[in-house]
């Protein structure tokens, strides 16, 4: 069998990778920051941040942690989640440059890219629900 057909697989693994940083990344928020998601929570005040950032947030890693992995509305979750990223990417570019050695932009852009090939790929096989209905 020719690799060139297992490539519509490439959204189902697209989305089964997000899905699994997504849940790391809330891992990490509760398990192993100090201090937690308070600590969390907290910094976006310090840093300036209007109060409604965290809420948006903590919803974009939320829905990308519990609707990608499945397949529902995996569109619309990736969406959704695309200004966070781009967000962080200006963050920790702006306080430690572009290269993720020094915590920077990097893997933020790299994980927003994910997120918009997601949504142009949509959810593929396996999926759940789609975000939008296949004409007839």
């Amino acid at each position: 069998m020719k690799l060139s057909s297992y490539a519509h697989f490439a959204p189902l693994l697209l989305r089964i990778t997000l899905g699994a940083l997504f849940i790391a990344h809330l891992y990490w928020k509760f398990a192993i920051l100090p201090g937690g998601l308070g600590q969390w929570w907290s910094n976006f005040a310090a840093n300036g941040y209007p109060s409604f950032v965290p809420y948006y947030v903590f919803s974009a890693e939320i829905a990308g942690a519990l609707l990608l992995i499945p397949g529902i509305f995996v569109r619309w979750a990736s969406l959704y989640a695309v200004p966070m990223m781009l967000g962080a990417a200006h963050f920790w570019g702006t306080r430690n440059g572009f290269y993720f050695t020094s915590s920077g932009a990097e893997l933020p852009l790299v994980w927003s890219v994910m997120l918009v090939l997601q949504v142009m790929l949509g959810g593929g096989p396996y999926q759940l629900m789609a975000s939008t209905r296949a004409s007839a």
